[in-house]
């Protein structure tokens, strides 16, 4: 993220590659990361940029779930969420309570139905099902500071009842199914609910948001609607075209650089 200073980012919201999950499996191994270690090595590389970008006091939230596999006969959770918080540590961020995302719209199920549950209702050989994702939270250091009475963080407050709901850990929102010229299959289901809730907790009016794996938009659109500056970083290049349809007239604030690079015009010229 070369396009980027030192300490210029106050918020990342994104939602990564899952490893060891199939739809990803041909992005890691275009990368020569075929193996678990590998493949977060791989994203390492990424959260590295975030620690070097992100303000004393900045935000990164993480979207990521957990998978599951049968390598070499035997049945694995991999957890990638845990994995991700030993990074971040290492880097020096501080980990704050993370949410954890259920989405309705996974159930258990069984026999070529759905959900895997391995011998259904007979114990002891049944596994539980993964209905949820981890949104992990970190902070930069020490708490930001601000001037007193700033009338951006004042004009950024959010209600009692948003508060009390937006900061529960466990967030039950419906996921999104993207459909976009056959590339779903290449898309987090990332529903916009999500990056909007976490930009109006962990920014104000101004801030400049950044989401270093960009796909279909979503971050890039919530950060707009809510006065927020904006970067984002995708490698697939249709999704330039994406990025416009669903920006609609909004598009036209929209720069990219190289096709892989998509940022507000007002970043630009701040």
């Amino acid at each position: 993220m070369k396009e980027l200073s030192d300490s210029s980012v106050h918020l990342v919201v994104t939602s990564p590659p899952y490893p060891m999950v199939g739809i990803w499996d041909d992005l890691f191994r275009e990368e020569s990361a075929e193996s678990y270690d590998a493949m977060h090595n791989y994203l390492n590389q990424t959260w590295m940029e975030v620690k070097r970008v992100l303000v004393p006091g900045g935000i990164a939230c993480v979207n990521i779930g957990d998978a599951t596999r049968t390598k070499d006969g035997v049945f694995h959770l991999y957890p990638n969420h845990s994995r991700v918080i030993e990074t971040f540590e290492r880097l020096g961020l501080v980990t704050l309570p993370y949410i954890l995302w259920k989405k309705p719209t996974t159930k258990p199920r069984y026999k070529g139905k759905g959900a895997f549950l391995g011998s259904g209702f007979l114990p002891p050989n049944a596994y539980v099902t993964l209905d949820m994702e981890y949104i992990l939270i970190f902070r930069n250091g020490n708490l930001r500071t601000f001037e007193p009475k700033d009338p951006k963080r004042y004009r950024s407050k959010f209600t009692k009842k948003e508060r009390d709901e937006w900061f529960s850990q466990v967030w039950t929102i419906t996921g999104t199914r993207q459909t976009h010229w056959g590339l779903e299959r290449r898309v987090a289901a990332f529903p916009e609910e999500i990056p909007r809730r976490l930009i109006r907790m962990f920014s104000i009016e101004g801030d400049l948001v950044l989401d270093p794996f960009l796909g279909s938009g979503t971050t890039l659109k919530a950060a707009m609607d809510l006065g927020r500056r904006f970067i984002g970083y995708e490698r697939l290049e249709d999704f330039s075209g994406i990025i416009k349809e669903r920006m609609g007239r909004d598009s036209e604030r929209i720069v990219f650089q190289n096709q892989s690079v998509a940022r507000q015009v007002s970043e630009l010229a701040a």
